[in-house]
């Protein structure tokens, strides 16, 4: 992840890890809005993964004097938002997440993805872009 700098992100990213988050996204936003500066999206399988996933996110930044302004999803469990101020991570269940599109949403934003070589269990970083059709933001 050597293009996120942002110390948030990363601890973030490394708990989602921690917990087999699913597709995984940072979505850089800090020449698009002045509200935040990214969002980092992931999708969890089930509501006891999310759960987990929520828990462990806010245990580690927390550990790192890292607390939450906001959380809001824990009464229904589907879309969990956890508000640092210049990052706001999103744990979705996949049907939430594809309803939502926060993605397309935000479209003209970089986007890396964090990838997990099947091999090693190593996580990489790549940057993708959303074709410009599915822009929705402008």
């Amino acid at each position: 992840m050597d293009t996120i700098t942002n110390d948030i992100v990363r601890q973030a990213v490394d708990a989602l890890l921690e917990k087999k988050a699913s597709n995984i996204r940072i979505i850089d936003l800090r020449g698009l809005t002045s509200i935040v500066d990214y969002f980092v999206i992931c999708s969890a399988d089930s509501e006891p993964q999310l759960k987990a996933i929520v828990d462990q996110v806010t245990d580690d930044l927390k550990a790192q004097n890292n607390r939450p302004w906001h959380t809001e999803g824990t009464q229904s469990w589907r879309w969990v938002l956890i508000d640092y101020v210049d990052v706001v991570v999103h744990i979705f269940r996949e049907e939430t997440r594809v309803f939502y599109g926060l993605e397309r949403l935000w479209g003209d934003a970089p986007v890396t993805a964090v990838v997990i070589d099947e091999k090693t269990g190593e996580a990489s970083f790549v940057a993708e872009h959303a074709p410009a059709a599915e822009i929705v933001h402008e």
